[in-house]
């Protein structure tokens, strides 16, 4: 019975690689110590997976930005506009690596980034590959191959990681009409068995394609290209041993097609869909073996030992242990890294942390689960499985979990809690008398950029080294020379830029009840970015007001309106780790009424137009189309709970980023927010497509320029993007925003780019005028 992991954080426990990449962005270190670092990331990783037991460690499962960009560079898919700097002497490869991923503005080159996305229902970005009907592919990294090499030398013959050819074609996007991307497997098969071949070469035995669209809705086109795919590869290599990772869902009406491919392991979640065990085992051959996810790899808390052990049990007696693996659910790329960098009481008591496992951990568990199914190394493992059942009953009888206050108050909920007073056409009349804002108004997302000095202000004042008092001076000054800025370049729309915050969702679970934190809880998001969500592990209530009194002092030193910002519901469940004792949908309308208590308060000191956003809506859709309709029943109603306590003259606006919103439009304007804003500007506005077709009825802002690089856009840029824009909704329910929050940015940049933006909607003012 072997065991295996899919994936392991890359990031660092401390984020080395975070600060690492950033550093080199800033031209503090060379790429050869960039490299460095990720080398010894890399093998720190092999190490402890080695030292915990595991049989098979995955390699090429590290990456300085994004595996699926990684596969692009490999397979050479690399858009034309970046040609001309892979051509230019002064660029390396890694330049050329995060030009795709961040855009290109220097050296007299200015280039877009490409398209980013959320990776299938969860808070983790890719690059999204682009596809021409001529494209062409050819080996150009030879990445997965490196750093095979490396894991060898280092006495670990690995198990490579890559994306399965189909799943990497669809989730990228044709960028030019008249094909179909998976028509281009005829061309990018060859260059994976090329890649396979030289692993081969090298002494790879095991190869772990990942083919999560195995668990989605697929046609019988793309089935048919996944069956070929594994026929076209074990022609050629008939002798290596390959793992097919599905994950995030069930095989369901795939599991005829899964189980049929020539490979030698099927890895099934059965975390997530436990349900099709029973399905699997009745139609797996005898020459497939099964590979059981297990462990939870989206989620933090501790593995329940007996439970697990049923299913391995389940699974040995049909196929017997010789053809069982036992592994994650999927990649523990979703979780921190090692639960004992938690040293600190003040932040998770360790009556909590023995509720939870981080990514070390659940290393451990995969190999306890390993000994007790085969009964070895008894006396330890029995041991581990007596506390295991301690720590869980412990945590189900927790005076810490429950609160009945809370569950009546979901429970009295009723339609009219969820419902605005009068419909958007009459909110808006009384909304244009109250606000007064021209054609285009302008606004932003909410956040500024954060500096390292006010970052280390809320760092000084956890440690004392500032008072409360000193603070909030510090803040309010920051907060002012924000506000002046903004009235300085003509926005019409104002953000207190929300300098008290330390990340969009940890603020405001820091100040509800049923939240807890980590120090070192760190998960990837994208890049460099690195989030810490909280933990819910009991009943959610606020216990007092949590953004008034920043939002109503930026409003009282300015006479333009300034909203107030909120994190929606569903985003504060989406981003957190969730208590898994209870359904998702009462969580979240617990969360809801604690976010209506902040938006009645915000109305009441005054503030017109309130923000609550919502990016998580889309991401957190099931895969299969037939469980959306339950899910977006009590999502659409949980944002309507958070926002309908306003009266007609309050402005509600969310904020959407990185969604498809075509196939849930209809559910998007049920939301019924007064304003909706989204980003845009990768997609050259073909997200709006969906908003025009549907005719949607609120307004919208559709982000004209991209904060997630670097680059400053032109004015020009920007007209024409809302120019697109106007062809496509009618100018009177336009906005005028960037994509998203600018914290992550800086104060040049930033100041340029609104600038440039706020022209852009005065020249469209003057372009309609003119038109008049």
């Amino acid at each position: 019975m072997l065991t295996h992991n899919l994936g392991y954080p890359r990031i660092g426990g401390n984020r080395e690689l975070k600060k690492a990449c950033e550093n080199y962005w800033s031209g503090k270190i060379t790429s050869e110590e960039l490299l460095a670092i990720g080398k010894e990331l890399r093998l720190k990783n092999w190490k402890l997976q080695q030292e915990s037991g595991i049989d098979l460690i995955p390699s090429n499962d590290f990456s300085f930005y994004d595996q699926v960009l990684d596969l692009s560079l490999t397979v050479g898919a690399v858009p034309d506009r970046y040609r001309e700097i892979i051509e230019s002497k002064s660029n390396s490869e890694l330049d050329h690596y995060f030009a795709m991923a961040r855009g290109y503005q220097k050296d007299g080159f200015d280039i877009t980034a490409m398209e980013m996305t959320k990776w299938f229902d969860t808070n983790y970005h890719y690059i999204v590959p682009e596809f021409y009907k001529n494209q062409s592919f050819t080996l150009k990294s030879l990445k997965a191959v490196n750093e095979f090499v490396e894991a060898k030398e280092f006495g670990i013959t690995s198990k490579p990681v890559l994306i399965a050819p189909v799943s990497y074609l669809l989730l990228g996007k044709e960028k030019e009409e008249g094909f179909h991307r998976i028509e281009l497997l005829e061309k990018l098969l060859p260059v994976y068995l090329e890649l396979i071949g030289k692993l081969v070469n090298e002494g790879a035995e095991w190869i772990q394609f990942d083919e999560p669209f195995l668990a989605l809705d697929i046609n019988e086109t793309e089935k048919n290209a996944i069956a070929k795919t594994y026929d076209g590869i074990r022609a050629e290599f008939p002798h290596i041993k390959i793992l097919v990772a599905t994950y995030f869902d069930g095989l369901k009406d795939n599991l005829s097609l899964a189980v049929s491919l020539p490979v030698c392991a099927l890895h099934v979640d059965v975390v997530r869909y436990p349900e099709q065990l029973q399905d699997v085992l009745t139609a797996i051959p005898e020459n497939l073996s099964l590979s059981l996810g297990v462990i939870d790899g989206r989620n933090i808390w501790k593995n329940d030992y007996k439970n697990s052990l049923s299913i391995i049990d389940k699974a040995v007696k049909v196929i017997g242990k010789d053809r069982i693996l036992i592994a994650p659910s999927c990649s523990l790329l979703h979780v921190p890294c090692d639960l004992e960098n938690e040293t600190n009481e003040a932040f998770l008591t360790t009556e909590i942390k023995t509720w939870l496992s981080f990514a070390k951990q659940k290393l451990t568990e995969v190999v306890t689960l390993r000994q007790l199914a085969n009964s070895e190394n008894i006396t330890v493992a029995a041991v581990a499985l007596q506390r295991n059942i301690e720590d869980n009953a412990k945590r189900k009888k927790s005076a810490l979990i429950h609160d009945d206050n809370v569950k009546d108050r979901v429970s009295a909920i009723t339609d009219d809690t969820a419902r605005r007073k009068n419909n958007f056409t009459i909110r808006k009349a009384f909304q244009e008398q109250e606000l007064n804002l021209p054609l285009y108004p302008t606004t932003t997302i909410g956040s500024f950029p954060q500096t390292t000095e006010v970052r280390s202000w809320r760092a000084k004042v956890k440690k004392d080294e500032l008072t409360k008092s000193q603070y909030e001076a510090l803040l309010k000054k920051e907060t002012e020379d924000t506000i002046r800025f903004q009235e300085e370049v003509g926005l019409d729309v104002l953000v207190h830029g929300e300098f008290e915050r330390n990340d969009m969702v940890e603020y405001f679970g820091e100040q509800l009840d049923g939240f807890v934190f980590t120090q070192n809880g760190w998960v990837q998001s994208y890049g460099s970015r690195c989030v810490k969500p909280p933990v819910i592990f009991g009943d959610v209530s606020r216990p007092e007001p949590m953004t008034v009194f920043w939002t109503k002092y930026a409003q009282s030193i300015t006479d333009k309106p300034v909203k107030g910002m909120l994190t929606g519901p569903v985003t504060i469940l989406q981003w957190s780790f969730v208590r898994d004792d209870q359904p998702r949908s009462q969580t979240c309308l617990q969360i809801a009424l604690a976010i209506r208590d902040e938006v009645a308060d915000l109305e009441n000191a005054g503030i017109k137009i309130i923000q609550i956003d919502e990016p998580a809506i889309r991401e957190g859709l099931p895969l299969r189309k037939d469980e959306w309709p339950q899910y977006l029943d009590w999502s659409i109603k949980a944002f309507r709970v958070s926002s309908s306590v306003v009266e007609d003259a309050t402005q509600i606006h969310t904020h959407m980023c990185y969604s498809e919103f075509n196939d849930i439009i209809q559910d998007i304007a049920d939301m019924d927010a007064d304003v909706i804003t989204i980003e845009c500007s990768r997609s050259q506005m073909e997200l709006l497509d969906a908003f025009a077709n549907f005719k949607y009825p609120n307004d919208i802002g559709p982000g004209v320029y991209d904060i997630h690089s670097p680059r400053v856009p032109t004015k020009s840029e920007m007209v024409d993007l809302l120019s697109k824009a106007d062809t496509l909704i009618p100018s009177s329910q336009l906005w005028v925003n960037p994509d998203c929050g600018l914290k992550t940015r800086h104060w040049d940049e930033t100041k340029k780019a609104l600038k440039q933006m706020v022209g852009a909607a005065k020249a469209m003012r003057e372009k309609k005028t003119a038109e008049v």
